[in-house]
């Protein structure tokens, strides 16, 4: 059985970084596998077409990266957090480090100006999102199993995850759009 210590995350910025079939697994797993790792009898029931989600696919994410939508030039850097359990990716939060509020359906630009003018730096923000929709959906990606319960768990772990991804270092900040 797996404990939280043996979960590993990472960053990466692209989508391209973790193959289709990982990704999707976690995202959009098959009935087959939401049966297995279910609790209950009314979960295995449900079919995968009805519980398929386009907007967490890997196809999607693809997609907005290849369009040059949703990459760091337009202020949308890619900053998606994947959970491995013995190097086999188990979780993933699609996360962009954000330098702006545009192409949201929470407009946060007040909150942002009253935080800039007491001083602090608001952006960069590191937001879990699909970006330009507001479709609702899973934002935190678990592969049914045995692990899942422990890859939800660590997602708690505040403090580890803010030493591990830094993203309010001004070095690693993003440029914003002309």
């Amino acid at each position: 059985m797996t404990d939280s210590s043996d979960i590993t995350l990472e960053a990466i910025s692209s989508v391209t970084q973790i193959t289709a079939d990982d990704w999707n697994a976690c995202a959009n797993p098959t009935s087959g596998e939401k049966a297995a790792s279910s609790n209950s009898p009314d979960d295995s029931r449900k079919d995968s077409k009805a519980d398929y989600n386009p907007f967490v696919s890997h196809a999607f994410f693809t997609a907005l990266e290849a369009s040059v939508s949703a990459t760091a030039r337009t202020g949308w850097a890619a900053r998606h957090l994947i959970a491995r359990c013995s190097g086999k990716v188990e979780g993933i939060v699609p996360c962009y480090l954000k330098n702006h509020s545009q192409g949201e359906y929470v407009f946060d630009h007040g909150w942002a100006d009253a935080f800039e003018r007491a001083g602090g730096s608001y952006y960069p923000k590191l937001q879990a999102t699909v970006p330009f929709t507001p479709a609702t959906g899973p934002r935190l990606l678990v592969r049914p199993g045995a692990s899942s319960t422990r890859i939800r768990a660590s997602d708690t772990d505040g403090p580890t995850c803010a030493s591990r991804f830094p993203y309010r270092n001004r070095k690693t900040r993003p440029t914003r759009p002309a």
